[in-house]
C-alpha cells in the first residue's frame, strides 16, 4: 500500500515538473504572449464597435429630430403664407369684427337662444370615463366609490 502512495506521488511530482517546465518553455511562452495580445485587441475592437454603435444611434435620433424640425418649420411656412392671403384676412374681418361683404346681411343668434336648440353632447371625458368604469370589474368599482365616499369626491353619476 506504501508502495503505491509513494509510486503515485512520485507521479503527481513528475507531472507537476513537467508542468512547470512547459510553462518556462520559450514556445509556451510565445503562445500565451500571442494569446494575450488577441484577447486584448478582440476586447480593443469590441469596445470601439459598441462606441460607434452608440454614436450611430445618436446621429439617427438627431437626423430624426432634424427632420421633425424641417417639417415643423414648412408646416410655419406654409401657415405664414396662408395668414398673407386674402381668403384669411376676409374670414377673420367677418370673425372679428363682424363685417361682411357688400349684399350680405348679419344675423347675430343669441347664446342662449343658440344653446337651447342645440344637440346635448357628452363630454368626451366624461364618455370616457364611464366606458372605463363599465370595464372596471364589480371590486374596483366599490372600492373607487368607497375611495370617493372617504375622500368627500362629488359622485360622477354612476
Amino acid at each position: 500500500m506504501n508502495e503505491k502512495i509513494k509510486t503515485y506521488q512520485q507521479r503527481a511530482r513528475q507531472v507537476f515538473i513537467d508542468y512547470y517546465e512547459r510553462l518556462h518553455d520559450i514556445h509556451t511562452l510565445g503562445v500565451t504572449i500571442f494569446v494575450l495580445l488577441l484577447v486584448l485587441l478582440s476586447w480593443s475592437g469590441v469596445k470601439t464597435i459598441d462606441t460607434n454603435y452608440g454614436l450611430q444611434k445618436q446621429i439617427t435620433q438627431l437626423q430624426q429630430q432634424n427632420q421633425l424640425q424641417q417639417l415643423s418649420n414648412a408646416n410655419l411656412r406654409l401657415q405664414n403664407e396662408y395668414y398673407d392671403t386674402d381668403g384669411y384676412l376676409d374670414i377673420s374681418a367677418r370673425q372679428i369684427f363682424g363685417l361682411a361683404a357688400p349684399g350680405e346681411t348679419v344675423l347675430t343668434v343669441p347664446e342662449n337662444v343658440a344653446l337651447a336648440h342645440a344637440a346635448n353632447i357628452p363630454d368626451a371625458v366624461q364618455a370616457q370615463t364611464a366606458q372605463t368604469k363599465a370595464k372596471q370589474p364589480a371590486y374596483q368599482r366599490h372600492f373607487q366609490a368607497w375611495m370617493d365616499f372617504f375622500l368627500h369626491r362629488q359622485n360622477t353619476g354612476d
